[in-house]
């Protein structure tokens, strides 16, 4: 039986979520909630989740999609983090390889001391991340640098170190972990942002959400209450208390994409930006993106935050170093994707500092608050969260779900699609038994593609269904405006929109598309 994520009926999702006495309710639909309600739910605990927007519309849509082994945290001497998200990373693909497919990741190198540095630093990473001979890193000289990458720069870099990291599509990922929530029992709501909290005295009882599509504001009661709500987790964390300590910090990461044409690079390539931060260039089929940026953020935290001509300078900048194609322009980006990363704020007598690992707090009416989190380590902070939970439940909880695979998990395609393997797995041939017909000439999205993310994964929207369903959006950045148009088209049929709610969904998912490219308009507008 397929796990799905689409309720019977808004009403009755709601009624279920009124009516139920849960054990637990998570704040937030990314990575971070969805793993807590996976774990908590195969426990055999009665979990609801409530995400204010769509599942994974945040941060957890937004990432460099790597299932990182930790190896930039190895020159900061913290080798148990290093040790556990490489173990974390082999995981990840034990619960769903079709999500977590290996590549070779290469490193460019200037002279033969560089080279050496990093085999060195790559053995002792490979050993702490208890890392297969088969996926030990290897060495290529000169010649073999030319003929894998010809793009490159040979003056400037002779030779290269390539290691093994890991591919993935984080919304697809937070689906899936969701579905396998679902599959245990958990209810789960998107497009039900979290208003209020329920008390009992000083204690919280429940949270009230609100549903923008019946207008109904509905009363959800637990035992305990997760706030995973990523970058916002403040400002869930001010439901419970007028002025609390700040939780995370946030950071902007953004990310470019280029044609493939223009940067023909057949692996991804590890770079280094101006101030010696990490740039990664990854193809993906027509395409190649660029990312990431790491820079604070003090706005107000939105969804889609801007993107600036001085985040896309940042990252073209080292291409013209390291590639021996023309240099890219801002003018030649065809899509990009901003995220905000919620980073933990460590105190102390002294000092406010930043953390890249996820931190558990309870609050004065013991609000369980996550703060920060990785992709790579969402199962093993769900964990820990659980086993808090339990602790605030006085409960003794029997064990977690550990790797035990993922809906539609698939090692080796079941269709001779490679796309299709990737995104759904095992799922592919159902989602092809939907509509194996192409949604316009020349994009690989498929009508099935449609039916399936509308009668199983939730999607409400055309948004929804192009960024994070099929990841056109960025992916086939040629064909989206097409894409867009005949998706709308397909979801007027399932969902039985009038011609007006059609052109609304077809314009709000166009300005999105100008939205991304706004750096170059006022870029041009000043010169």
């Amino acid at each position: 039986m397929t796990a799905t994520l689409t309720p019977t009926s808004r009403t009755a999702l709601l009624d279920e979520l009124e009516t139920t006495s849960f054990d637990v309710i998570v704040i937030g639909g990314g990575i971070a909630g969805a793993g807590i309600a996976r774990d908590a739910a195969a426990r055999g605990l009665r979990v609801a989740l409530c995400e204010s927007g769509d599942f994974g519309v945040g941060t957890s849509s937004r990432s460099s999609k790597l299932i990182h082994g930790g190896l930039r945290y190895l020159a900061q001497g913290r080798v148990d983090f290093v040790r556990r998200t490489a173990r974390e990373r082999a995981a990840v693909h034990v619960m769903a390889p079709h999500l977590a497919r290996p590549v070779w990741m290469v490193v460019p190198a200037r002279h033969r001391m560089q080279s050496e540095w990093f085999r060195c630093a790559l053995a002792v990473y490979e050993r702490l991340g208890s890392v297969s001979r088969d996926d030990a890193h290897v060495g290529w000289d000169r010649d073999e640098l030319e003929r894998r990458e010809p793009a490159l720069r040979l003056d400037t870099h002779g030779r290269a170190i390539a290691f093994r990291e890991y591919l993935t599509d984080d919304a697809r990922l937070v689906l899936a972990v969701l579905r396998a929530a679902a599959a245990s029992g958990a209810v789960l709501a998107s497009q039900a942002p979290v208003r209020a909290l329920l008390r009992q005295g000083t204690r919280i009882t429940g949270v009230i959400a609100h549903c923008p599509v019946t207008g109904r504001e509905v009363k959800i009661r637990g035992s305990a209450v997760v706030n995973a709500a990523g970058p916002w987790v403040d400002h869930v964390a001010r439901l419970e208390a007028e002025s609390p300590a700040a939780n995370v910090l946030v950071s902007k990461g953004v990310h470019v994409v280029l044609d493939r044409g223009a940067l023909p690079v057949q692996h991804p390539i590890l770079c280094t930006a101006s101030d010696g931060r990490w740039v990664y260039v990854i193809p993906r089929g027509e395409v190649v993106y660029v990312g990431t940026t790491d820079t604070p953020y003090e706005h107000e935290r939105v969804t889609w935050p801007a993107i600036d001509r001085a985040d896309v300078d940042y990252l073209l900048e080292p291409l013209a170093r390291y590639f021996a194609t023309q240099p890219p322009t801002a003018g030649d980006v065809l899509a990009a994707w901003a995220g905000l990363r919620a980073l933990p704020v460590r105190r102390s007598r002294k000092s406010v500092s930043m953390s890249r690992e996820a931190e558990l707090r309870v609050g004065p009416g013991r609000l369980l608050s996550v703060a920060g989190g990785k992709l790579t380590g969402f199962a093993g902070l769900a964990a820990s969260a659980v086993e808090m939970v339990g602790r605030l439940l006085e409960r003794d909880l029997p064990p977690g779900p550990g790797t035990a695979p993922l809906p539609a998990a698939a090692a080796e395609p079941i269709v001779g699609d490679e796309r299709l393997h990737h995104l759904y797995g095992a799922d592919a041939p159902q989602v092809m038994g939907q509509g194996a017909g192409r949604l316009v000439d020349g994009a690989p999205v498929l009508t099935g593609e449609v039916d399936w993310a509308v009668g199983v994964e939730a999607a409400t929207t055309v948004e929804d269904v192009i960024y994070r369903r099929t990841l056109a959006a960025w992916f086939q950045p040629h064909h989206r405006a097409e894409l867009a148009a005949a998706i709308a088209d397909r979801m007027t049929e399932l969902l039985a929109w009038s011609p007006q709610q059609r052109e609304e969904q077809v314009h709000s998912v166009q300005q999105r598309f100008a939205g991304e490219l706004e750096f170059s308009r006022a870029a041009d507008n000043d010169a």
